[in-house]
């Protein structure tokens, strides 16, 4: 498979990590506690979709405007506001308790429903790392950037049982799961720590603005189009969707789906490095569609489940497998285009895969609302395998720079 490539302690490549480790933590968490939170504040199922479906709906918006000015201005100030952005979230959350006025902070905030890679910081984290490496080094780089996110999601899908034995230490269990918001905030200061530190991008040369996108404009809307019916499916499965269902189905316990989510995030996780190996010998589009329509039919399989332990199993397995296309695909975008449309390019892939993954998870939770809690795991699995097969035929002759 090979080694990784030591980085220097100090690097940009090594700060980004960093970030993206106390990030995902923090997401890992949120995404387990969400639905726990709000249904403790009285809302409902579907109230709790919504809230989803606000979060990524802001969350897309957001990272269109970074697409617009991410090219322009330096991707360091731009990773210190939205990391502010995050403090602000976290505090916001954790002294809220009105409907209405999350939905504001959802809309506005970071709070990430998802657990992946669905963020503000993405499209600049990415343009910085392509920008860092050399060309032989970017998948396996993002391969890297992902493992870390993953194993720091997973780790705080762990931590998200934390409030169930906050009474040990005669706290309640609300209290606590907003003592875990105030983490998160903590870890968003954490994080603009790190970004303070990145070198400034050089001032661009003074003359006409260049437009976001220019010749591989056509691509990009391909792709974009592609992508959003992906996002589409899993916005059907986000992880706080996914913990609803498995609370409601199999009246799972928080610390058991904390401990599920952990182990699911550490073989999503070790994924990642197999996915840059196998890239290399078949391709980055072929192990984009090759590993994720089985992860897909496992999702469609654990509907049906006849048990918790088959439902479990088949779910772990289809983590194994389901984000093996993230590195990849985050590199081939990078590799299709020019340097100089990086930023614009990653924005616009993500910005669609938000708007139609915020599409989801509202009507979701109108399905659980009418007890029909199989039916976005269908339909999560059956999108995805359309979407797999319009990508292989779409793009399997349009190689990066490496495989030509």
């Amino acid at each position: 498979m090979g080694a990784f490539s030591p980085i220097g302690p100090g690097s940009t490549t090594a700060l980004l990590l960093w970030g993206r480790a106390l990030r995902d933590f923090g997401d890992g968490f949120v995404a387990v506690l969400l639905p726990v939170y709000l249904l403790a504040l009285g809302l409902s199922a579907f109230e709790v979709g919504v809230i989803a479906t606000t979060a990524l709906l802001g969350s897309a918006l957001l990272t269109l405007a970074i697409g617009l000015v991410g090219g322009r201005h330096d991707h360091r100030r731009l990773l210190l506001a939205a990391a502010g952005l995050m403090i602000a979230s976290g505090v916001a959350f954790a002294v809220i308790d009105d409907f209405a006025l999350l939905l504001v902070v959802a809309f506005a905030g970071t709070v990430n429903p998802s657990a992946g890679s669905v963020s503000v910081f993405v499209p600049l984290e990415h343009a910085v790392l392509a920008r860092d490496v050399a060309e032989r080094d970017r998948t396996k780089t993002f391969a890297r950037y992902s493992l870390i996110g993953a194993l720091a999601a997973a780790l705080g899908a762990l931590a998200a049982a934390a409030p169930d034995h906050a009474a040990t230490l005669g706290i309640g269990r609300l209290a606590a799961i907003k003592a875990m918001f105030v983490l998160y905030a903590a870890l968003g200061l954490a994080g603009s720590l790190l970004y303070a530190r990145i070198p400034p991008r050089p001032p661009a040369p003074h003359g006409p603005r260049p437009a976001p996108l220019g010749p591989s404009r056509a691509i990009v809307v391909k792709l974009a189009a592609l992508f959003s019916l992906d996002a589409f499916a899993g916005g059907f499965v986000v992880q706080s969707l996914l913990a609803l269902w498995l609370f409601q189905r199999f009246d799972l316990s928080l610390t058991a789906a904390g401990l599920f989510f952990f182990w699911a995030g550490v073989l999503s996780a070790f994924s990642f490095p197999v996915a840059a190996w196998l890239s290399r010998r078949i391709g980055l589009i072929n192990t984009m569609v090759f590993t994720h329509i089985p992860s897909s039919l496992c999702l469609i399989g654990a509907a049906v489940a006849p048990s918790l332990a088959v439902a479990l199993a088949l779910l772990l397995a289809r983590a194994a497998l389901s984000q093996m296309d993230v590195p990849t695909r985050s590199s081939y975008v990078m590799a299709v285009v020019t340097e100089a449309e990086r930023p614009a390019a990653a924005s616009f892939t993500a910005v669609p895969r938000s708007l139609a993954a915020a599409a989801s998870p509202a009507l979701a939770a109108a399905l659980f609302a009418a007890s029909l809690q199989a039916w976005p795991l269908f339909l999560c699995g059956g999108l995805k395998i359309l979407y797999d097969l319009l990508l292989l035929v779409q793009f399997r002759h349009l190689k990066p720079p490496e495989e030509r």
